[in-house]
């Protein structure tokens, strides 16, 4: 059974959607650079020659930090693997932490290295879970103003009886 080359990048790419490694929004690009591939490997196999024939993926510039967080997946630039949330642990593969990966690339340290959809989503439930209210500190403070509140009402009893 022969495919054609557009048939074999379809169920490439399909397969990596499936596998949620890539995002449907970014099928139409990654189908374009796998057909080219394809296209470039069946032509140095045509020529039975071992000399290397230059892809797109060696050929293109640097991917955009800006371009490389979407919607539902971030895009490693060191590897080009996409991912929901880039972690530490896929970073020490390349010898990096998140502070020289945003150092080498230029990514501001606020900029979380998730899909826009991930960070939100942990935004809402941050903003639910209030975690701030429970730490000991505001506690303590919320102690402390309790008790100013109550020492006011007693000065503006006595003053009135």
């Amino acid at each position: 059974m022969t495919q054609t080359l557009l048939e074999m990048a379809k169920d490439l790419v399909l397969a990596q959607i499936q596998a949620h490694r890539l995002s449907p929004d970014d099928m139409h690009q990654a189908l374009q650079q796998t057909y080219a591939s394809l296209q470039a490997l069946k032509t140095q196999e045509d020529s039975h020659s071992s000399v290397a024939i230059a892809t797109p993926e060696t050929l293109s510039k640097p991917v955009d930090w800006r371009k490389s967080i979407t919607k539902h997946t971030v895009t490693c630039l060191e590897c080009r693997a996409s991912f929901k949330q880039l972690s530490g642990r896929h970073l020490t593969a390349h010898r990096l932490d998140g502070k020289t990966y945003r150092i080498k690339y230029g990514i501001p340290r606020t900029q979380p290295l998730a899909g826009k959809e991930i960070t939100s989503r942990r935004k809402e439930i941050v903003q639910r879970s209030r975690p701030w209210e429970k730490a000991p500190t505001y506690l303590k403070a919320q102690e402390k103003a309790q008790k100013a509140v109550v020492a006011q009402r007693k000065r503006t009893a006595r003053k009135k009886a």
